[in-house]
């Protein structure tokens, strides 16, 4: 993963909205983005939701009333959202959260037709339990 690229736009002010479950990203160039915190769960880019390749994306779900913790800055080219389901391994990229805020409305419908195809729930979380019938070996 490329990280940076210089054209990204780094967000000059960051707001955790805690009670509208919002994070809000400033730009300088009067761009500005809010995104709920549950969008921002369900795109996480931690190598265990991703997969290791196309098509091995796990879907995240039930995470409609997830919240985040708390940010932390991971040196100057991302943020590490912690999450409040225990969720603490996705390093969001400024490009990555640039996206996110640029392409919101068409990524968001994107999920809700995955969760529908696949028959699950916004409200219940099929992903922090082990399936039944096998694990899928991490092997790190």
């Amino acid at each position: 993963m490329a990280g940076i690229d210089r054209d990204t736009p780094i967000p000059s002010e960051i707001k955790l909205h805690q009670k509208s479950r919002r994070l809000e990203l400033i730009y300088d160039g009067g761009e500005a983005y809010s995104l709920d915190f549950e969008y921002l769960r369900v795109y996480t880019p931690s190598a265990e939701a991703r997969g290791h390749g196309p098509g091995q994306e796990t879907l995240q779900t039930g995470k409609r009333n997830v919240d985040i913790e708390r940010i932390e800055p991971v040196g100057t080219y991302a943020l590490r959202l912690v999450f409040s389901d225990g969720h603490d391994s996705g390093l969001y990229s400024w490009d990555l959260l640039y996206n996110l805020g640029k392409h919101h409305d068409e990524l968001w419908q994107e999920y809700l037709a995955q969760l529908e195809k696949q028959g699950l729930s916004r409200d219940i979380d099929t992903t922090s339990r082990p399936a039944a019938g096998g694990s899928c070996g991490h092997h790190h």
